[in-house]
């Protein structure tokens, strides 16, 4: 008789294509070229321009209540939220139950960590977030609880949470699908530089930093810079009023657009001579940093959570500590006054890129841990 097909499950918290949005495409696209047959099925809280990019990958996209833990909504998931709760779990166990491989992306998902519980040596958490206090004690009881195999998407990330060897853990870097082929190094100074800012606008990300040190250059050098911050925040249009009215009262109005979110950022990565990422809470690795490298943009960030050991300070980018606004406009002063010292920083970005964050890299790495997983499960 022939071999049953292999069913996969892959539960996902967001519907948007920001940086963990985009780790979850490249990780169903994975699964599906490590399993072709296979039924994938994807669960995501409700639909979204992500869907689109899923369809060529999943056999079924299915919109459903997920129990997500959010910041924002602690208040009610400790009320009202709770009455929601076990049938979110009774929902997340049947589909365990149903499945050879659960794929959880990102440790906010809730419902399926509990229920993972109550089906052992199915499910796969994939955690992608640093976080800090109470918030972290949490998720590291949660993922305890489930007993899934755990995959961290950097060092850094691992070091927070501090499991125990028990746990069947893998560092995999997240792989990125970059371009064929880098962009050329044109900046002389004869023009000005051009700067990138990619992502979610919050207070995590550091906009507002990035503002207080462009502010803070001398006239001249401001002239010769031109920053573009690309993206939205959250559900917080005073957020983004916020940031427009303070470019506005820094006079930065002709050196400093703001554009709303792309779901495709290669023309800008083309564009840009050089990314910033001056992060001021922990990032847990940096895909806006990878993305850049991948087209032989280097990157600057600052020195928190996984950045690190993404960036070489010095060759293929440069790294500045966080907490205010002085290492950042110190380090663009010298990349404006300095283009000759960094000539060569694309292309070691680049060669880095292709050693260590290339799709393939992670592919590689997640097909590891799901056949050390798929080892050790009962048949659904």
């Amino acid at each position: 008789m022939p071999a049953r097909e292999l069913r996969i499950t892959c539960v996902h918290q967001g519907y948007e294509l920001y940086g963990s949005d985009r780790c979850f495409i490249e990780t169903v696209r994975a699964m599906r070229a490590l399993h072709p047959r296979a039924q994938i099925d994807v669960v995501l809280p409700q639909t979204g321009p992500i869907v689109a990019a899923l369809q060529p990958y999943a056999s079924h996209i299915v919109v459903e209540p997920l129990w997500i833990l959010r910041r924002k909504n602690l208040a009610r998931l400790a009320t009202l939220g709770m009455m929601a709760l076990p049938g979110a779990v009774l929902r997340a166990l049947r589909r365990i139950r149903a499945s050879d491989l659960v794929y959880i992306n990102t440790s906010v998902v809730a419902d399926y960590l509990l229920a993972a519980r109550l089906c052992p040596g199915h499910s796969i958490v994939h955690v992608h977030e640093i976080a800090e206090g109470a918030v972290l004690a949490v998720l590291r009881g949660l993922i305890r609880w489930s007993g899934a195999s755990v995959v961290f998407n950097s060092r850094a990330t691992e070091r927070a949470f501090a499991f125990p060897p028990c746990l069947l853990t893998r560092v995999v870097y997240n792989g990125i699908a970059g371009p064929a082929e880098p962009n050329p190094s044109t900046y002389d100074g004869t023009r000005p530089l051009r700067v990138l800012m990619l992502g979610r606008i919050s207070r995590i990300k550091g906009q507002d930093v990035l503002i207080e040190a462009m502010a803070s250059l001398p006239e001249a050098t401001r002239r010769r810079i031109e920053l573009r911050i690309v993206g939205n925040a959250f559900e917080d249009e005073a957020r983004e009023r916020a940031l427009a009215a303070r470019i506005a009262a820094t006079s930065l109005s002709d050196h400093v657009s703001l554009r709303p979110f792309v779901t495709d950022p290669a023309a800008l990565y083309r564009w840009a001579d050089v990314v910033a990422m001056p992060s001021q809470q922990p990032e847990s690795l940096g895909r806006v940093a990878i993305e850049a490298m991948s087209y032989g943009v280097p990157p600057l960030v600052t020195a928190i959570g996984g950045l690190p050991e993404v960036v070489e300070h010095g060759k293929t980018g440069w790294i500045v500590a966080p907490g205010g606004p002085e290492p950042l406009a110190e380090t663009l002063a010298w990349i404006v006054a300095d283009p000759e010292s960094w000539r060569e920083f694309g292309r070691a970005a680049r060669t880095r890129y292709e050693a260590l964050f290339s799709e393939q890299s992670a592919a590689d790495g997640i097909a590891s841990m799901v056949q050390a997983t798929l080892s050790r499960a009962p048949a659904p």
